[in-house]
């Protein structure tokens, strides 16, 4: 009775799931159906459309109508994945904010887990490990989390995962992620540890992140220039700075960071 009590308290508070689209027909589906399988069950989900050309309102439009905890909104003209996510966090109404990418999948217990880490730990930014998976689902390596992470350490490098992020908007208000072309959702965990000292990760896998063709992280070679981009934006740094940030900083803790990983599963990425 009383772990039944317990976890109808947990389920009070409402959780926020941001999700943008942006041609996402071959795998939204799984995205969906990965949030309706939660365990946790009192959440909303959402989305908000960058301009797709491919079915992808459709079939977010049908489950929306079988399930009024998705909310469908679209942009106007095609802008970018910060705007769109930031569009769905103004329409948030709940205490905690997550977020889920439409190529990208949750276990089935990932809100239950995280919540509850969150209250009993008493802070108001969470992350997790999760699993790395190509486009068929298939699970290809396991990013284990850091315990814990900082305003310092995350100016070294983003040790977060999109889609195991989540804050607390009681605590923190509401944070929302600068409209820069690539890395927005490191540049919202920066913002997020300037207001709170310190988050922790949940140790057990809680997602699965797919990496296939379209991913804007696939192309590491592309992300140089925006992560020089990135410093200068969130620490008003001149770009030449931002670049030697990324050399001597950022470029060595990625590479320890997924020497770690590597050894960690034992097994090349």
């Amino acid at each position: 009775m009383r772990v039944l009590q317990e976890r109808f308290a947990v389920c009070d508070y409402l959780v926020s799931i941001i999700t943008p689209t942006f041609n996402s027909l071959r795998f939204i589906r799984e995205t969906v159906e990965s949030v309706l399988a939660q365990s946790y069950r009192n959440w909303e989900l959402l989305i908000t459309d960058d301009g797709s050309t491919d079915d992808t309102v459709a079939v977010v439009q049908e489950y929306a109508g079988k399930d009024e905890r998705i909310r469908l909104f679209r942009l106007e003209t095609h802008s970018s994945a910060a705007a769109a996510r930031n569009n769905s966090i103004r329409q948030a109404r709940g205490r905690f904010i997550a977020f889920c990418d439409s190529d990208d999948m949750w276990s089935p217990d990932k809100l239950e887990v995280q919540v509850k880490f969150m209250l009993a730990k008493d802070i108001a930014f969470s992350y997790g490990s999760f699993y790395v998976c190509d486009e068929k689902g298939r699970q290809r390596g396991l990013s284990t989390c850091i315990p814990k992470i900082t305003h310092r350490t995350i100016l070294m490098d983003n040790f977060v995962g999109c889609l195991t992020a989540m804050y607390d908007v009681e605590r923190l208000g509401k944070v929302y992620m600068p409209d820069i072309s690539r890395r927005q959702d490191w540049a919202l965990w920066i913002a997020v540890l300037r207001k709170c000292r310190y988050g922790l990760g949940v140790k057990q896998p809680i997602g699965c992140y797919r990496v296939h063709g379209d991913s804007l992280s696939g192309n590491k070679l592309r992300l140089i220039k925006s992560q020089a981009i990135l410093y200068k934006t969130v620490l008003s740094v001149p770009l030449p700075l931002g670049y030697a940030m990324y050399f001597f900083v950022n470029l060595p803790t990625y590479i320890f960071k997924k020497l770690r990983i590597k050894i960690l599963n034992r097994c090349k990425w």
